[in-house]
């Protein structure tokens, strides 16, 4: 077995015991044990009480954290004429119709976030295999197929987080980095379980939250207290 190196033993010992933490003992804990020498993402993993193999129990939705990813979202957008120039105007990095659609069917995706207006939409269908398989296909659902491009492109430059359940029942997402104030951190998450809670689907039975953990992108992880998370 290879030998663990000092930080990882550290921080497994740090973790050592801790469960079902307070939201805040466990982001103190998390800030704490970081040890990279960049700045890492604290990841929220949330283990739900659903089959998203079945249509009724898929968990999908977006949420505005309120104090911000700490992240610089790369975004492209689907558009002509003056909706292209409201994408560029907001910020976008990325605005094309169908050269877009060559980069992309090319190879080339140098983007985290993908917006369309409606009509781009027969454009950018033929992706689905391409932005499918990484969830950057537009969704009405989650507003990246709207004709609100400029506050689309806003609002995914801002902290706005989508969230989807994989084969599992469960959902990933960074909500935050180490450098962040521990009671931002707090509230980013608590906003994140709320958008979660608020998406349960009507095909869902007995405990829909069932667990959540915490952690930092290099280290392990803790386990959050359901009630402490959800505000209860």
């Amino acid at each position: 077995m290879a030998k663990l190196g000092k930080r990882t033993r550290a921080a497994r010992e740090a973790f050592a015991g801790k469960e079902n933490l307070s939201v805040e003992e466990a982001v103190a804990l998390v800030k704490s044990s970081a040890s990279a020498k960049f700045d890492e993402t604290v990841e929220i993993a949330m283990n739900l009480g659903v089959d998203p193999r079945h249509a009724d129990q898929m968990v999908r939705g977006v949420v505005g954290l309120p104090n911000g990813t700490g992240k610089d979202v790369r975004v492209a957008v689907f558009a002509r004429g003056a909706k292209a120039d409201e994408a560029k105007e907001a910020g976008a990095d990325i605005v094309g119709a169908e050269d877009l659609m060559e980069t992309i069917q090319g190879g080339t995706i140098d983007f985290d976030r993908c917006i369309a207006t409606p009509d781009m939409m027969p454009i950018v269908g033929r992706l689905g295999k391409v932005l499918g398989p990484r969830n950057l296909m537009p969704n009405p659902k989650v507003g990246t197929v709207t004709m609100e491009v400029g506050q689309a492109v806003k609002n995914a430059k801002g902290g706005e987080v989508q969230f989807k359940a994989e084969k599992a029942g469960v959902i990933h997402a960074g909500v935050g980095k180490v450098s962040f104030d521990e009671a931002k951190l707090a509230e980013n998450i608590r906003a994140f379980v709320s958008a979660v809670a608020k998406a349960k689907p009507t095909g869902a039975k007995g405990t829909y939250l069932k667990k959540i953990a915490l952690s930092s992108t290099m280290g392990p992880g803790v386990s959050v207290d359901v009630s402490s998370a959800a505000g209860e």
